[in-house]
């Protein structure tokens, strides 16, 4: 018997013991090591997703750890081998499969919403989910390759190029993670964000970063760009200010896209789209390319992603974790610790 982390009720998780099911023909049982918290963990513990989420529901889906027990008609991988997981099954029948877009496919099991996440002790996937860890990446670290894949996919989205000016809006841990993938691909970038305690850590990573309340972001971008706008904003706050935003510091056929969950409309300014032949660019999850690059950028320091993590917890406290991210500002990213002995784990 395992400890898992369980959505059972908007604005309710409790930690229980859970079956290690033994991994069928083409699965893995795996041993989670650290598991973040996302702000799509954060959506489901507000409700906003129980149409989706059956209750209870492990939770989690940003991972690393470790290979525990290989099923039947599984080769390449053996227990001990430090590995992530791509948290993604599709059925290869509907029409976005057959198109070769697997990720957005139509029937969709996201795992750590549609189907069990990684939250737990000990946590079975198909193995073809899995994807490699160096040896030589702590796995702390290497829980943030599934949001750093996140950022690849939308830059890559994007069409980022050298020598383009990009302005990310939302400065939390996806917003980073697209200002510092943008920048490895040549561009200039400026992060909006209102928390001063997230803008401090965008600037000791080297960014430029501006204040919404006080800055006029627009005249800014203005001054930045020579009156030409920005060539590219990500949208990444949820915010309808964030919107409008993302919108008006865009150039002439400046490419606009949506990273951010927005749980209802919002209204946009499509007279400026018009006007200046703008593109609204949809960004949603990654391939394995998009995971293996973001593998890469963390394993070689491009993302520095310790200092990214703000806070490691044992899995038994990951009910409050979720409860000091709905203060947002003073914190990044929070790792969820299943490792400890303590907490009850076996083999």
């Amino acid at each position: 018997m395992t400890l898992a982390v369980r959505y059972t009720a908007a604005h309710t998780l409790d930690t229980a013991p859970a079956l290690s099911a033994p991994p069928g023909p083409g699965e893995v049982e795996l041993a989670p090591a650290y598991v973040g918290i996302c702000g799509t963990d954060l959506h489901i513990f507000h409700g906003d997703m129980d149409a989706r989420v059956q209750a209870p529901a492990v939770l989690g889906h940003e991972m690393s750890g470790r290979v525990v027990r290989v099923g039947p008609d599984v080769e390449g991988w053996q227990p001990g081998d430090a590995v992530t997981v791509m948290p993604l099954r599709w059925d290869d029948t509907c029409p976005a499969c057959l198109t070769g877009h697997q990720h957005i496919c139509q029937h969709l099991d996201f795992i750590g919403i549609d189907s069990p996440g990684a939250m737990q002790q000990r946590w079975t996937v198909p193995a073809s989910t899995l994807v490699r860890l160096p040896d030589s990446l702590p796995l702390d670290r290497a829980a943030l390759v599934e949001p750093t894949a996140v950022a690849v996919h939308d830059v890559g989205r994007a069409e980022v190029t050298e020598g383009e000016k990009v302005v990310v809006v939302g400065g939390g841990p996806v917003g980073i993670l697209i200002a510092l993938v943008a920048r490895a691909a040549g561009a200039e970038v400026r992060v909006v964000e209102l928390s001063a305690h997230r803008r401090l850590l965008a600037e000791e990573l080297g960014l430029t970063a501006w204040n919404p309340t006080d800055d006029d972001v627009p005249e800014l971008v203005r001054q930045w760009t020579g009156d030409a706008g920005a060539d590219v904003a990500f949208e990444v706050s949820g915010a309808a200010g964030g919107v409008d935003t993302a919108v008006e510091v865009l150039g002439v056929r400046g490419r606009l896209c949506l990273v951010a969950i927005h749980p209802r409309p919002r209204e946009v300014d499509l007279h400026r789209f018009f006007w200046r032949e703008l593109t609204l660019i949809g960004a949603r999850l990654y391939d394995r390319g998009d995971f293996e690059k973001a593998v890469t950028l963390v394993a070689d320091g491009t993302i520095p992603a310790e200092r990214l993590i703000s806070k490691v917890v044992p899995l038994t406290q990951a009910p409050a974790a979720f409860e000091a991210l709905e203060g947002g500002g003073d914190v990044m990213k929070i790792l969820v610790d299943c490792t400890d002995d303590a907490q009850g784990a076996t083999v």
